[in-house]
């Protein structure tokens, strides 16, 4: 059973409430005269409560049901924004400020990967294989919908050839896809000062070429795209933002995209 995202941010204010104050969950239930089981149910975000169960919960937590539901709520009302595109598409820069511009948190799923499984991920594929990869990838991102509310998540290049995890984040976020010119990924990597995908192989840039058009049916079924080679860091987040509010912008924030599209040399 998948929450809903109010209901699964409620649950977490709840629980981060009564973990703050020390209670079990047995003597929370009996301070609110909640029932242990409809209890455990708010705190996993499936359990629908009644404003006068809220306006007890709140009490035995000396808190009130408007703060309980104010984080909740903001976080409800705002997506889960899902970047994809190959490594060097612009994923983790415009991420990060994008993030920062909507106050809410920049996750990799990459590295709740890496978290979990103990291991960096060259050692999982070398280890266990893609299909295990792609195991933990489902299982990271499901945790991340059940646990998290809003954040903007930088996903890996390849989950969009994994369906149903890729068909599970379209339905569960907001995909924007940061399209790039391959001259671009290579070097934004290189940039980065990672040389392996140049290295011993002269073939590579050609390789790089027939990987993006293979993915780019797959990558253009996110919701928006973004092109970051014609857009600067600041223009590409501004975009995805007017995306995300499609309402009419003051003229003078439109002209500030056209600049930062042509100080891009777009």
């Amino acid at each position: 059973m998948t929450a809903d995202p109010l209901l699964a941010n409620l649950g977490r204010k709840v629980r981060e409430e009564r973990e703050r104050r020390g209670f079990p969950l047995r003597e929370l239930a009996e301070r609110s005269g909640l029932s242990l089981r409809f209890l455990s149910l708010v705190e996993a975000g499936h359990g629908n409560i009644s404003v006068r169960k809220l306006a007890d919960l709140a009490h035995a937590l000396a808190t009130t049901p408007a703060l309980l539901l104010q984080g909740a709520a903001t976080a409800a009302a705002m997506p889960v924004i899902s970047l994809l595109g190959l490594r060097g598409a612009g994923k983790s820069t415009v991420g990060r400020k994008l993030a920062r511009r909507l106050r809410v948190p920049f996750v990799e799923l990459d590295a709740r990967i890496e978290q979990v499984s103990g291991l960096p991920l060259a050692e999982i594929f070398r280890l266990h294989g893609e299909a295990y990869y792609r195991r933990l990838e489902r299982e990271a991102l499901e945790r991340l919908l059940h646990d998290e509310g809003a954040l903007v998540l930088a996903t890996g290049g390849g989950l969009v050839t994994a369906p149903e995890t890729f068909a599970r984040l379209r339905q569960r976020t907001v995909t924007v896809w940061l399209r790039a010119r391959p001259e671009d990924h290579w070097s934004r990597v290189v940039q980065q000062g990672d040389p392996r995908p140049m290295e011993a192989r002269p073939g590579a840039m050609s390789e790089l070429r027939r990987l993006l058009a293979v993915r780019e049916p797959l990558y253009s079924q996110a919701a928006h795209v973004i092109d970051t080679s014609k857009l600067g860091v600041e223009a590409a987040v501004q975009a995805i933002e007017e995306a995300l509010d499609p309402k009419p912008r003051r003229p003078r924030r439109r002209a500030a995209r056209v600049r930062g599209r042509e100080r891009s040399g777009s």
